[in-house]
């Protein structure tokens, strides 16, 4: 029992402990300093040897400008504790007082204790730099490797160079240290990515490329090719970045694989003129199968995105082909689901499409690989109109790879499913779960979705014109474009004025840019810039306009205003990065 009251009474102790540590915070970032000073006293009189208190009592004395009473309480601790870093506290307190001569006294004290003790460089530097000390933080570590020449500080130091604005001494140290310590490589090139992001230095991303290619021609290890090439593919500058892997596989050819990555970056960015040279050297240059498989199934998948009508029987015999070559087998998994969506999307012929996919599960298959046949098999059946049977096998795919990328692929697809069937309840709840999914792109999507459906249900509870805008989609997922087209263009004359217009007019927009009708496509984004720009649509309507001025049409002078008109009126948009990139080539703020 006795134990038991010793408990409590601790219990309690603490309790009440933590209550005056978090009241003494809470008035400390209120500005309330002289309530602080009283509670860190009280706490630091409990625990003298708790640094965070004493510091957090210095600061309040500081701020009531009680500099004498902070000197001494430095002092005393100093003398107790013989740290390094109560020398710094001790300078800072004279700067704040305007005494220069001897804050740099102190401070050069506390220099002098790492040439003796270079141990001592952490919490001195730490120190420094809490205070934006920067040069001496520096100072610190330039002192500690001159006396330990063998301890590693380029990166705390690349960071103070960066701090500084000494941009060139920044990524001179970080890339000798990414050199000298590869496990360091990545973060590095992590905060590289903040620079080459940032508004800050507009001449940062020429200074780190001349810094590249210098060492990659006074150095011949394959090491500053990668990096070069590394530097390429964050400016999307997919080509550059070929002839460093090149320059790899030719000193190093053992293997292909960051080669067809690069192909895969290449696509996703839209690049296909880039992402087919690659491929093609992969095809030249490789006897594994798996690659050969890869490669083909890229480049038959870029071929059929941009397919006319006449390109069609030539893609048939050729995928035909390619299946005979390599044979029916699980290797061949992507080619033979390429086939099925082929055949049933572009040919019409989903029973055909069907019997590929049927095939192909009698294989032996993993469990991944099963899943994506099946979701190819939903797809045809949901293109039937077959919506039951399609949900069917999304709900498989969802129990047999939960929380997989594929798995929330499936969830996506379901919803639409629910949304092309006019089950708008259901697909809103689905939507608005998956916007928080960790695949931005499937976020993304769900996102656009849900706003959708949300907005034109709010217009019309009746939800006519939202009916009419889902048949369309449909027709556009079952690659009936021109219907789709005329689909719009009644929702149009039939709802003109109502919150469906502005999404209508974008959804024509986008259908006449795969079409490569680039003139319709403008127009449609002009009317929603013209007479919806308060609209949550303004922005994609300025983006794509941008882009099809810049990347299709080759007039970057039309281009720039509307880069420039995200930047100043919609910083929260999903383009807004992008489009500030774009601005500041165009405008010529950086030699990318």
């Amino acid at each position: 029992m006795r134990f038991f009251f010793l408990f409590i009474t601790l219990l309690v102790s603490l309790f009440g402990f933590a209550q005056n540590e978090q009241l003494a915070q809470y008035y400390y970032e209120k500005g309330d300093f002289e309530k602080a000073k009283i509670g860190f006293e009280e706490l630091l009189q409990n625990t003298p040897q708790n640094t965070q208190y004493f510091l957090r009592t210095i600061d309040c004395y500081q701020q009531l400008q009680q500099f004498d009473v902070a000197e001494k309480a430095i002092q005393q601790r100093l003398d107790k504790y013989k740290q390094g870093t109560l020398l710094v506290e001790l300078g800072y307190n004279f700067q704040l007082q305007k005494k220069e001569t001897k804050a740099t006294s102190y401070y050069d004290q506390a220099l002098d204790r790492i040439k003796k003790n270079p141990m001592e460089v952490y919490g001195i530097s730490t120190s420094f730099e809490r205070k934006v000390l920067l040069e001496y933080a520096l100072k610190a570590y330039q002192t500690a490797i001159a006396i330990e020449p063998n301890d590693n500080f380029n990166f705390q130091i690349g960071l103070l160079y960066g701090q500084l604005g000494n941009t060139e001494m920044m990524i001179g140290t970080f890339l000798d240290d990414a050199y000298k310590n590869p496990q360091n490589a990545i973060r590095i090139q992590n905060q590289f990515v903040r620079y080459l992001a940032d508004d800050g230095d507009a001449n940062f991303n020429e200074m780190l490329r001349k810094a590249l290619i210098l060492r990659t021609q006074k150095n011949q290890d394959i090491f500053w090719n990668r990096y070069l090439s590394w530097f390429y593919v964050q400016q999307k500058e997919f080509e550059k970045a070929f002839v460093q892997e090149k320059a790899i596989y030719k000193r190093n050819p053992e293997s292909l694989n960051s080669i067809v990555n690069l192909a895969q970056l290449a696509i996703e960015e839209d690049n296909q003129e880039a992402a087919q040279e690659i491929l093609v050297f992969v095809l030249q240059n490789t006897k594994d199968l798996e690659l050969l498989i890869q490669a083909n199934s890229y480049l038959m998948e870029m071929r059929i995105e941009k397919a006319t009508e006449k390109d069609l029987p030539i893609i048939n015999t050729d995928l035909s082909n390619l299946l005979r070559e390599y044979e029916i087998s699980p290797f061949t998994l992507s080619l033979q689901l390429i086939q099925a969506h082929f055949v049933a999307f572009n040919l019409k012929k989903p029973e055909e499409a069907k019997a590929i996919v049927k095939k192909a599960l009698e294989l032996r298959l993993n469990e991944y690989d099963a899943a994506k046949a099946k979701m190819e098999l939903a797809d045809i059946f949901l293109y039937e109109e077959k919506f039951n049977q399609a949900l069917l096998y999304y709900s498989q795919i969802e129990l047999d790879l939960k929380n997989d990328v594929l798995a929330h692929e499936a969830t996506l697809k379901a919803a639409k499913t629910s949304y092309f069937k006019t089950d708008f309840d259901w697909a809103l709840k689905q939507f608005k779960e998956l916007k928080a999914a960790n695949t931005q792109l499937i976020a993304n999507d769900a996102l656009e979705y849900f706003l959708l459906i949300n907005d034109n249900t709010a217009a019309d509870s009746t939800q006519t014109a939202l009916k009419q805008f889902a048949k369309g989609d449909y027709l556009l997922y079952q690659n009936r474009n021109q219907e789709a087209i005329a689909q719009f263009q009644s929702i149009l004359k039939s709802f003109k004025g109502q919150e469906i217009e502005a999404v209508t007019l974008l959804r024509l927009g986008q259908v006449y840019e795969k079409l490569g009708d680039f003139t319709l496509a403008l127009s449609q984004y002009q009317s929603i810039i013209d007479h919806h720009a308060e609209g949550i649509y303004s922005d994609e309507a300025l983006f794509f306009s941008a882009e099809i001025y810049n990347k299709e049409l080759k007039e970057p002078e039309k281009a720039k205003p509307l880069y420039e008109k995200i930047i100043f009126n919609h910083q929260d948009s999903i383009y807004f990065v992008e489009a500030r990139k774009k601005f500041r080539q165009l405008r010529g703020d950086t030699n990318l």
